[in-house]
């Protein structure tokens, strides 16, 4: 399969690449590397990336980025940048996204722990990834085609936690997490919020 990995950069994409291809043929999207970029919160560049890639079997996002911060601090303004980048940047893969994936393709999006575990600060991305997760539930009932979609729902990852001076082993590893992007690109389900921590037990 020819599979679009956007945020094929960083830490949880970097080993979805290194994964899917040992299997598969990898279009690697970045922000500012890769071999193609794109920016998640302009429909306008989602368009372009997908006129320049063209055809393809899966498409996935382990991007999207939304701010922390209190109740208190975080401005109407900052709650726009989870909803605008995380939450419509990866709605709109699939909305724009559809007439470029092959008959019964698939889209991995990316949502996180915090929508169901949050934690002080979490206002404004756990509801990005909580409207994720409704959103996926949601288009699965409506993409034409065969069309799959699946959101996966990482739990914090232990190379993240090292490199801000957390404690490790609270975390999954990078590469068990794309264990589960590999089970929705792969697999049958549609609809579905994936926990990397379900997959792995």
């Amino acid at each position: 399969m020819r599979v679009i990995v956007i945020g094929g950069t960083g830490t949880i994409g970097s080993a979805v690449v290194r994964l899917l291809s040992t299997r598969h043929d990898v279009v690697v999207v970045g922000h500012k590397k890769g071999t193609y970029q794109v920016d998640l919160a302009s429909p306008d560049s989602i368009t372009s990336l997908f006129t320049a890639v063209g055809s393809c079997d899966a498409v996935v996002s382990t991007a999207g980025i939304a701010k922390f911060g209190s109740l208190d601090d975080l401005t109407y303004d900052d709650y726009f940048i989870g909803l605008k980048n995380k939450l419509m940047g990866q709605a709109n893969l699939v909305r724009i996204g559809k007439a470029y994936v092959t008959n019964h393709g698939s889209f991995t999006l990316t949502s996180g722990v915090l929508s169901r575990e949050p934690m002080k600060g979490s206002c404004a991305i756990s509801m990005a990834n909580a409207g994720l997760e409704g959103f996926v539930r949601a288009a699965a009932l409506d993409v034409p085609r065969g069309l799959r979609v699946n959101v996966v729902s990482p739990p914090w990852v232990t190379e993240t936690l090292i490199a801000r001076g957390m404690d490790p082993s609270i975390g999954l590893p990078a590469d068990q997490v794309a264990q589960s992007y590999l089970a929705s690109v792969e697999g049958t389900m549609t609809g579905q919020t994936i926990d990397p921590r379900q997959l792995s037990a």
